[in-house]
């Protein structure tokens, strides 16, 4: 877009002067993220030639939205107006508003920078709908009074000195000509729209300088259009029945048996008696492997969980599936790859699926979700709900019983108090339970009670640190309890701290710990050194019980897994990986697929190798068909029951 010179006697004005303070804060936004980001961007030329370039078609695009409403005033104000105090008065309301709005979106993208390395982007749209937390979260991180009235000092100051700037002292133009100003401005609206996508800047290797040369606006409004990803229109597909072959064949373990010739539905036989014993299972928010010193860590911030190491079953090389809690809550109930767009924890028509709630439910557990926050968030409650657990959240905590909160929920130790209520009562009522526990207090404004260790408050390691704090003092109570030793503790992450990294999927991003722990010694401690996914959690928990159950998961008991078939699953909500091999398959939109060299332990780029079709077939099958099961409802419990019935009946009429 070319900015419009002062052909229209004065009335366009203002519009030039926006046009400038946009693209200046624009640009300066830019320096400072840049700035932010140090060693990860290249100090080479042509990666700043890109950042900034790039950057600036896709600031002109953003102005082109962004200005709609001052290019209507200045439309439809007739010259009598707008040359009056009057119209003056409106014309100058609306440029002091649109100013501030671009300060405040500034100082926004900045914190959204820090924490997610990001620009705005689809935690950004999904945020919007949870302004509760969102906002309670910023004001209990930031001193928001104080910002707001730096940003609209700044807003006015400018606003003042550039006054001779976008003052309207003429106006010639008449209603038709000033129509072909506003007819232009929808031409080059409906053609952005058309033909440029938030995408199509994503050209560098290097994930930070693609992020860098977005416009925040405009990624914003990207990501609200493609929130919702339809697999089979956006990803390279093959055909439906080659594909469930390949996942057939992936999950095919000496403990499984088929429901019948096509599809994943089988029955798992354990050779090992079964033991009753309770489960509890904890997802700790954002733990990654490298913050124990089980995992690598010299200066480790979680001595509680390292001391439980040598009475554990370790998983030493398992990966998330995902970036965001609500991926990990997907992968650990329902064992399925991180399918596009939103995760099915929130999306409709989710009741009803097949979860590992459901396989306790069905052996005569009590399964219980207890989370410390308000369920609603994430759509948490409704989704566990009708899922085969019960829901338990903040709310029902009393508020005497809370040693401390933030917007995010009570510190771990009430969120355990609570739970070891439920469990108490369970084996009074002589039950045995199954609880799945979400933490909260890692997580900004990462805050927590006083007194519990050296720790500061509101720093990513002090919040780890009581989080550590908070597991041994909740298995220190547990440890008086009648039902402690009969017990089985699985705790691991939803996600890791940070998801960002030079490549767009950086695989080193996604490594989480696990610890099986029995103090009753029902499992044999040791270390498990193959590749695991996060959706093999459910399948080796419920093989260590030894129990026999349906199933159409898509994860597998690793200790019965064949060698040579590990891999793990990683995704964003639009990329989605594969790992095998030291090979990373990365599916993206438009149906892209790059084969790429995963960096594991550093931020460093990943590159590119020549594509292996067979890896290339597992991976697009695996996401292809996870996506069709949840499309066309065989992941739900229903189906999976009729298959279970039909293969019964047809062993009945063979015999």
């Amino acid at each position: 877009m070319t900015l419009l010179p002062d052909t229209r006697p004065g009335r366009f004005r203002p519009l030039t002067w926006l046009a400038l303070c946009f693209l200046s804060i624009s640009a300066l936004t830019r320096l400072a993220l840049l700035m932010a980001t140090g060693s990860g961007v290249p100090a080479a030329p042509g990666a700043w030639l890109y950042t900034f370039g790039v950057g600036l078609g896709y600031d002109l695009l953003a102005f082109v939205y962004f200005a709609w409403p001052l290019v209507l005033l200045l439309w439809l104000l007739p010259a009598g107006w707008l040359l009056r105090r009057r119209g003056r008065l409106a014309v100058g309301a609306l440029c002091l508003l649109l100013l501030f709005l671009l300060l405040f979106v500034a100082v926004a993208e900045w914190t959204f920078w820090e924490e997610f390395q990001a620009r705005f982007n689809f935690i950004a749209v999904d945020y919007l709908v949870y302004t509760t937390e969102v906002i309670g979260n910023i004001r209990q991180s930031y001193p928001v009074g104080w910002i707001l009235a730096a940003v609209a000092a700044l807003a006015l100051g400018t606003f003042t000195a550039t006054g001779r700037w976008r003052r309207v002292v003429h106006d010639n133009a008449g209603f038709a000509a000033r129509s072909v100003v506003v007819a232009a401005w929808l031409a080059a609206s409906l053609l952005a729209t058309g033909l440029v996508s938030g995408e199509m800047k994503d050209r560098s290797s290097n994930a930070y300088v693609n992020e860098l040369a977005g416009n925040g606006i405009y990624q914003f409004f990207a990501a609200y259009r493609s929130a919702s990803l339809d697999y089979p229109r956006y990803y390279r597909t093959v055909p439906i029945d080659e594909a469930w072959a390949q996942v057939r064949a992936q999950v095919a373990t000496p403990d499984a048996t088929f429901f019948g010739p096509t599809g994943i539905a089988r029955h798992i036989h354990n050779p090992a008696p079964e033991q009753r014993m309770n489960v509890v299972l904890v997802s700790v928010e954002s733990l990654s492997a490298d913050f124990s010193g089980t995992y690598g860590r010299k200066d480790s911030l979680t001595p509680r969980l390292d001391a439980l190491t040598t009475d554990s079953l370790l998983l030493a090389d398992l990966w998330a599936t995902g970036t965001r809690t609500v991926r990990g809550l997907e992968a650990l109930s329902l064992s399925v790859p991180p399918t596009p767009g939103e995760s099915i924890v929130r999306r409709e028509h989710n009741e009803g699926l097949a979860t590992l709630g459901e396989v306790f439910r069905g052996k005569g557990y009590h399964a219980m979700f207890l989370y410390g926050g308000y369920g609603a968030f994430d759509d948490m409650n409704r989704f566990f709900g009708h899922n085969g657990y019960d829901v338990h959240d903040r709310t029902d905590i009393p508020d005497n019983e809370i040693h401390h909160e933030n917007v995010w929920g009570v510190a771990d130790e009430d969120l355990y108090s609570m739970a070891m209520k439920h469990f108490d009562a369970d084996f009074k009522a002589g039950k045995p339970f199954f609880a799945h526990l979400m933490t909260t207090s890692n997580h900004r404004p990462y805050t927590f009670p006083a007194g519990r260790g050296p720790w500061p408050q509101g720093k990513r390691d002090s919040a780890v640190a009581y989080t550590d704090w908070a597991i041994g003092d909740f298995l220190r109570r547990a440890s008086g309890k009648p039902w402690f030793r009969n017990t089985l503790f699985v705790i691991t992450a939803d996600h890791c701290a940070s998801s960002a990294g030079i490549a767009a999927l950086p695989a080193f991003r996604y490594r989480i710990p696990l610890w099986f722990y029995a103090p009753g010694g029902q499992v044999a401690p040791g270390r498990v050194e193959r590749r695991v996914s996060q959706i093999d959690i459910a399948p080796t928990l419920l093989g260590l019980l030894g129990m026999d159950y349906d199933s159409r998961f898509y994860g597998v008991d690793v200790l019965q897994q064949p060698p040579g078939r590990e891999r793990a699953f990683i995704g964003t909500y639009q990329l989605l990986g594969y790992l095998r091999d030291d090979k990373l398959v990365q599916l993206s939109p438009h149906r892209k697929v790059d084969t790429l060299r995963p960096a594991y332990a550093r931020d460093v780029a990943q590159p590119e190798l020549s594509e292996d079709p067979a890896l290339t077939l597992q991976a697009i099958s695996d996401y292809q068909t996870a996506a069709a099961a949840f499309a066309d409802g065989t992941m739900t419990q229903a189906a999976l029951e009729r298959e279970a019935r039909a293969a019964a009946l047809a062993g009945a009429g063979s015999r």
